[in-house]
């Protein structure tokens, strides 16, 4: 490992885009503590502190969000937009047929309608967290124009970061999109460092002992899972083709056991907070059913129980529906038998996809129950410590190691074509 290191860091080329992945990082992170003219940080502070869904979104922008700068709503439309576009594949068959059928040409034009799509999810995002604030008195714009003007600052900030991420996805050592969420997740890891050592006592000991053995097993169990795959034994039939003979090869089709990636916590994690959400838009106003209303909707988060459960329930529901959207069995069993490849012991064809559906199905569960756990880990090891500060984020860590991972696999990769060169 210590002479791919530094056989990477000998390599110029790979130094210098490393050196430049890494400049457009202090970029965004500069980016992120530029402010929007004109608002009280302070009110904006305490707000934050007080609600717990814009204090989890405010982690995954890297503290923009509660310092309300132009990059406050991070990579979320953008995210938000891509989502969309591939599940409007399933409704429009013009759109799946350029994602999967028309190759790379058709994938970067679907990105550039993705990218498009950003523009004004960013500024329907903008605009609804802008009049949520005001709604709470903490956002006070003296004019519509004030507000027009923010949400053209926010959704440039969106389309910025949108920019970014592409750069330094072009330099083919990580996703763009992955490593800038990747640094505003680490970028708070030194604050909450910070606030544990501050508060800090012998009795705490044992507590913090637990706290560091969860965290390595926690890793240690993403690592496993999000690098575990079913391997499915391909073989394609020999075809001659004028005086040549192509075929006759083995190969494998492989499943991922965690094939969703982090997609069903980010869809989960907007519903179960969603009535937290409408709870406190209730709140503003002066009814009395409201306000029994955005009680009731506001505990339901506050009983950990019952909002673990829930939460868990829908990140395996969502983990199979997500699966299901981006791995389509009829389509890979067309494919094979295109290409002249079948499962050894299965006909190709309707077969072929009744068994790939029974793979998926049953590695998906594993899949499902891993990001259910990893969800909810932050309630179990707080109810473990017994320390509110002492809990461990699942899903930032989960992010954390796929971004990790990817980023090593793609460096041996390009280290061993140079090798190879």
């Amino acid at each position: 490992m210590i002479a791919k290191v530094i056989l990477f860091f000998k390599d110029k080329d790979l130094r210098n885009r490393a050196l430049y992945i890494l400049a457009l990082l202090v970029v965004y992170r500069l980016f992120a503590s530029i402010p929007v003219p004109g608002v009280d940080l302070e009110k904006i502070h305490r707000f934050f502190s007080a609600n717990a869904f814009f204090g989890l979104l405010n982690i995954f922008t890297g503290g923009a969000m509660r310092n309300f700068s132009l990059a406050m709503l991070g990579l979320g439309p953008y995210i938000t937009a891509i989502i969309i576009m591939q599940l409007l594949t399933l409704i429009v068959p013009s759109l799946k047929e350029m994602y999967y059928e028309e190759g790379e040409a058709g994938r970067n034009k679907f990105n550039q309608y993705a990218r498009i799509f950003t523009v004004p999810l960013a500024a329907i995002q903008g605009f609804g967290f802008l009049n949520l604030l005001r709604s709470q008195g903490v956002y006070l714009p003296s004019s519509p124009f004030v507000i027009f003007q923010d949400v053209c600052l926010i959704t440039a900030g969106a389309v910025f970061l949108m920019w970014l991420g592409e750069l330094i996805t072009e330099k083919n050592l990580g996703n763009g999109v992955s490593l800038l969420i990747f640094a505003g997740i680490v970028a708070s890891w030194p604050q909450s460092f910070w606030n544990s050592m501050i508060s800090y006592s012998q009795e705490k000991l044992p507590a913090y002992i637990g706290f560091l053995i969860m965290a390595l097993a926690v890793v240690l169990g993403i690592v496993i899972i999000n690098e575990a795959e079913r391997r499915i034994p391909v073989v394609y039939a020999k075809r001659v083709r004028g005086m040549r003979m192509y075929g006759g090869v083995s190969s494998y089709l492989p499943i991922r056991v965690n094939q969703a990636g982090v997609i069903p916590i980010i869809f989960a994690l907007s519903v179960v907070l969603f009535p937290q959400f409408l709870g406190q838009v209730l709140k503003s106003f002066d009814n009395a059913f409201l306000e029994k209303l955005s009680s009731f909707l506001i505990s339901f988060t506050t009983n950990p129980w019952l909002y673990g459960f829930t939460y868990f329930t829908l990140v395996f529901l969502f983990t199979y529906f997500y699966t299901l959207v981006t791995f389509d069995p009829k389509e890979i069993a067309q494919n094979l038998q295109r290409n002249g490849g079948f499962i050894p012991g299965i006909r190709p064809g309707e077969n072929t996809t009744i068994f790939l559906k029974k793979i998926i199905y049953r590695t998906t569960f594993v899949g499902g129950i891993f990001l259910g756990l990893v969800a909810i880990l932050p309630l179990l090891s707080r109810s473990l410590t017994g320390e509110s500060y002492l809990s461990i984020g699942g899903t930032g860590i989960l992010i954390v190691v796929a971004v990790v991972l990817e980023i090593v696999a793609q460096i041996k990769g390009q280290l061993a074509l140079r090798e190879y060169q």
